[in-house]
């Protein structure tokens, strides 16, 4: 029989069995406060799936649009003897063109392009340059249309997005062109260790306000064809032509943000 002595033995067991009950508690709320961190990983896809399919909702986008500027709108001239609508449909094909295909496969690039980093930027600085320039001939074309017929300028929601979608675009291009020449060459020149830092800095800034012109890029060529729609419409089928290039145009801008967020593991 154990004596009172060794009972009193027992004392720091017990004392023992209580200090380990705390350290359960700690460890188990150390495992909950670990969450697993979400990745785009957890889409259980690749992004080459829409990679591909971008491509042919850009050839559909494509296609829609020179029927309905070729067949529909009869075309484009800019002959100062030709019709003020003929100048004026440069203006949806260049668009489209320039700020919606142009600027979702300068987006993608980094993604579509295999092989060097360098090799990349370039390819997304000249499909930026490229849609640019499209943009350029296609406002040209709107303002020409606006000063020929004596209508007002920059007055619908759609020319408001158009003007702001371009200032920021060209903004855009004009800081990464000098983010990526003469700033880093000044910081590398003064500075040596602090060009990767600033490039680390940039970088996701750079990918948010990308994404979000090419949204603004989206909406502004969506209250454009809905504008053709509202207007006098000759052939009835023109219109399901139009809806099908807004559609598509929406499709198109979905898969490329979802093509930039998923994993590039080809």
């Amino acid at each position: 029989m154990p004596s009172r002595g060794g009972g009193g033995s027992t004392q720091p067991a017990v004392v023992v069995v209580a200090v380990a009950q705390p350290a359960r508690r700690r460890t188990t709320r150390r495992r909950r406060a670990i969450m697993p961190v979400k990745s785009s990983a957890s889409f259980r896809m690749t992004a080459l799936p829409m990679l591909l399919t971008a491509q042919l909702l850009a050839a559909a986008v494509l296609a829609l649009t020179l029927v309905w500027v070729l067949h529909f709108r009869g075309g484009v001239s800019w002959k100062p003897t030709s019709q003020s609508l003929f100048v004026y449909t440069a203006h949806p094909l260049f668009m489209v063109i320039g700020f919606i295909i142009c600027t979702g496969e300068a987006v993608m690039a980094y993604r579509i392009v295999l092989g060097p980093t360098a090799a990349k930027k370039a390819v997304h600085l000249l499909l930026h340059l490229v849609a640019l320039a499209f943009v350029a001939v296609g406002l040209y074309a709107a303002f020409k249309f606006h000063h020929d017929n004596g209508l007002p300028d920059i007055r619908s929601l759609h020319s408001w997005l158009g003007i702001a979608t371009i200032s920021l675009y060209a903004l855009q291009l004009f800081i990464l062109l000098l983010i990526s020449q003469w700033l880093v060459a000044f910081v590398y020149f003064v500075f040596p260790g602090a060009v990767m830092t600033m490039r680390a800095d940039y970088a996701p800034w750079h990918i948010f306000f990308g994404l979000a012109i090419f949204l603004m890029a989206i909406c502004t060529a969506e209250t454009g064809l809905a504008k053709f729609v509202s207007a006098s419409i000759v052939y009835p089928s023109e219109v399901f032509v139009i809806n099908f290039t807004g559609i598509a145009i929406l499709m198109f801008g979905v898969v490329v943000i979802l093509a930039v967020i998923l994993p590039s593991r080809y």
